[in-house]
């Protein structure tokens, strides 16, 4: 009898748990309120928490990729003129007269899983100052005084600061221009265009080869980024572009 009330009590508990996942899921997806910002610390269900992280950013990582398809789309059918592809190769770091294929190789989107793992990864899943603050989730740093936030145990010699964005969609921005434009992401930019050339899907588990440079050791990085991936089942957005 005993045994039967713990069963019946932890099949509601899991029901009252998918039920609140549910309601918040829907609540932060719906267009109308894509504007609302969670507070990830309040959320204490770690099932839930997860859930609604990946609803709050996922949004704005489809909206950064469909412009970024746009764009492609431009480029391979001859819709921009010279001045345009000129100021694309200024912005992403491009030897100008940029061909087609020296644009394409930079301008192309990050597979959902990747950005979510990264942001995951790097906010403490939103729980950081900087990610609730100043809408930084991805450990962005900035080198010129007052670009941002100074972290508390900066070392005496650094100059760096942690990038301040006015908005989740402005901090996606620009991680997804960094990741695409800086030279320590060329192999994740070699890798992203091997899958191009075979005709395959973009994998996140294989783009994440390529972030050896993003922090310190970078095969541990790698694998955490990996890991992240993996447990949480990420791939399952990557179907949406």
């Amino acid at each position: 009898m005993v045994n039967k009330y713990r069963n019946i009590k932890k099949a509601l508990k899991s029901l009252c748990i998918l039920v609140t996942l549910f309601s918040v899921s829907t609540l932060v997806s719906s267009a109308s309120l894509s504007s609302f910002k969670p507070s990830f610390k309040s959320i204490e269900n770690t099932v839930v928490r997860k859930e609604v992280f990946f609803n709050y950013l996922l949004p704005k990582i489809l909206q950064k990729n469909a412009e970024i398809i746009e764009l492609r789309e431009s480029i391979l059918n001859n819709k921009l003129s010279t001045i345009e592809l000129n100021k694309l190769a200024l912005r992403y770091r491009v030897d100008s007269p940029a061909s087609k294929e020296d644009l394409l190789m930079v301008i192309d989107i990050l597979p959902p899983s990747l950005i979510l793992a990264q942001a995951a990864n790097e906010s403490n899943w939103g729980r950081s100052r900087f990610a609730e603050n100043f809408n930084n989730y991805f450990g962005i740093w900035c080198f010129s005084e007052g670009c941002g936030v100074i972290p508390k145990n900066r070392d005496e010699n650094a100059n760096h600061e942690v990038a301040s964005f006015i908005s989740l969609e402005d901090c996606i921005d620009y991680y997804v221009l960094n990741i695409n434009r800086s030279y320590a992401y060329e192999e994740l930019r070699l890798i992203r265009k091997n899958q191009r050339d075979d005709l395959k899907p973009l994998s996140g588990i294989l783009l994440a080869e390529g972030l050896g440079n993003y922090a310190n050791p970078g095969n541990e990085y790698i694998d955490s980024i990996k890991s992240l991936i993996q447990f949480n089942q990420l791939e399952r957005f990557d179907i949406l572009n």
